[in-house]
């Protein structure tokens, strides 16, 4: 499949947006503010009022036409009645415009078929990319081109960082972002599909498959819009880097109601799950899920195979770990006889307390100070059985000290995949956020952790089966 190239989209140089306004709270007010906060590139309002609009302090000329620009447009950003688009369209093809995100709705998930149908007719007719219509905009972290309505008070956008989504509904990818945004999670593009009159899930990601900014694609959707495309898609781009989807529509009644919320046609969900396994989509259940996946696909290499050391202060939260790999279909890794020989050794000589178990879980115990951690994950990642490293820490004991976040820099040279679980509140949030800095991905709950190797394991997996690791 030959991708798209849609840099146009995402690095204008200059923006019109069409249905600009000066009255806050007005779609059009709002995606100026949006879009001038830092954005480098020129933007033109365009309303047929004319006059002038200040957001974010500084003052815009308001131009009555898209024609009326002295400049070259590269994308416009249209905000008007849904009736008015098609004509919006043809004076941005005389301007020479090269992409239209269409916010307005009021097109095929309204019932007003015809009236996309002209839309994408007259897009074609110029040569012009649509996004949308009935969509959110989208957001790319690296240059500030931002059209999305909702404000930054309201909702949060995320840090520049290597996760991409994508997604059908504009709310959900709010609140996509707000909780990115609030995780410490960066991203590199988001796109608010709407009803894909033109460009798709398919073709987005085909071009994010080529975007050396994103390392890891994701997205929402209810329904594709063309399956053999998106299986073909899929199919080569899972083979550069991963992809995760959430599907909804998974039940009738879900299937009902995408229906009317986008016009998408979920169909039937047996097929999308057998589809997803067949390319080597990740399919997540929760928005939870789909960041738990990212997060790790996006922090560590995939998995070489799926045997699992652990490491951990707290028995219970071992035994958890290995419930929930195992009802993944992942192993426990069987330490070699050469490393269970290093663990005796060094309770003989007193370096490791006599009551530890090293059977794997291996259980440094309450007391564990961060360098019998070291001693402990240092023996496992040397292990040649071993695939992946769980590391679990209960800060809330006092002997834990701030070392195991350079231990834990130090792990990173053994090149295995490294998943760090820290439950509680405020002490292991913090101490989190400084493992995450160096690297290492660091999940709230046990459960979490689990999603987090399920995806290096079954990522990898897919990448060997394929000759590609």
């Amino acid at each position: 499949m030959e991708s798209p190239n849609l840099d146009f989209l995402f690095y204008p140089k200059s923006v019109a947006v069409i249905g600009a306004s000066n009255v806050p709270g007005k779609v059009g007010n709002a995606i100026m503010r949006s879009i001038t906060l830092r954005f480098d590139g020129k933007v033109y309002p365009v309303n047929i009022k004319g006059g002038e609009i200040e957001v974010n302090g500084k003052k815009f000329k308001v131009y009555r036409s898209v024609k009326e620009i002295p400049d070259e447009v590269d994308v416009a950003v249209i905000a008007v009645p849904a009736k008015f688009v098609p004509d919006v369209i043809d004076e941005c093809g005389e301007k020479g415009v090269k992409a239209a995100v269409v916010i307005s709705a009021g097109f095929k998930e309204a019932g007003n078929v015809e009236l996309e149908e002209e839309l994408v007719k007259r897009a074609r007719k110029w040569g012009i990319r649509v996004v949308g219509p009935n969509c959110l905009g989208v957001t790319n972290l690296e240059n500030g081109f931002d059209c999305n309505f909702n404000p930054p008070e309201r909702q949060a956008r995320p840090s520049f960082g290597k996760v991409a989504f994508m997604s059908q509904s504009g709310a959900f990818g709010a609140a996509i972002l707000d909780w990115a945004a609030s995780h410490k999670i960066g991203m590199s593009k988001f796109i608010s599909l709407g009803n894909m009159a033109d460009l798709d899930e398919s073709d987005f990601m085909a071009y994010l498959g080529d975007d050396p900014k994103t390392g890891v694609i994701t997205g929402y959707i209810e329904g594709v819009k063309d399956g053999r495309k998106f299986f073909n898609t899929a199919k080569e781009v899972t083979l550069k880097k991963p992809v995760v989807i959430l599907k909804a529509g998974r039940t009738e009644a879900g299937a009902k109601a995408a229906a009317s919320h986008t016009g998408s046609l979920a169909g039937s969900y047996r097929i999308y799950q057998a589809a997803f396994e067949q390319t080597g989509v990740l399919e997540a259940k929760s928005m939870r899920q789909l960041f738990n996946y990212a997060k790790a696909l996006a922090m560590q290499s995939p998995a070489k195979g799926n045997r699992v050391a652990i490491v951990t202060n707290g028995g219970g939260a071992g035994v958890m770990m290995s419930d929930g790999l195992l009802e993944k279909g992942i192993k426990l890794a069987e330490l070699s006889e050469e490393t269970n020989e290093k663990f005796e050794r060094d309770i003989k000589e007193g370096k490791l307390p006599h009551h530890m178990s090293y059977k794997n879980p291996i259980d440094v115990i309450g007391d564990a100070p961060s360098s019998r951690y070291e001693i402990a994950m240092r023996y496992a990642l040397e292990d040649p059985n071993v695939d992946v490293l769980v590391v679990i820490a209960l800060f809330q004991s006092p002997a834990l000290d701030e070392g195991i976040v350079e231990a834990m820099e130090r792990m990173k040279a053994y090149g295995k995949p490294i998943v760090f679980v820290a439950p509680g509140g405020a002490y292991p949030h913090k101490m989190a956020r400084n493992i995450e800095l160096k690297g290492i991905p660091v999940y709230e709950t046990v459960e979490d952790g689990v999603d987090a190797v399920y995806a290096l394991v079954k990522y990898g997996e897919w990448l060997r089966e394929n000759g590609k690791l």
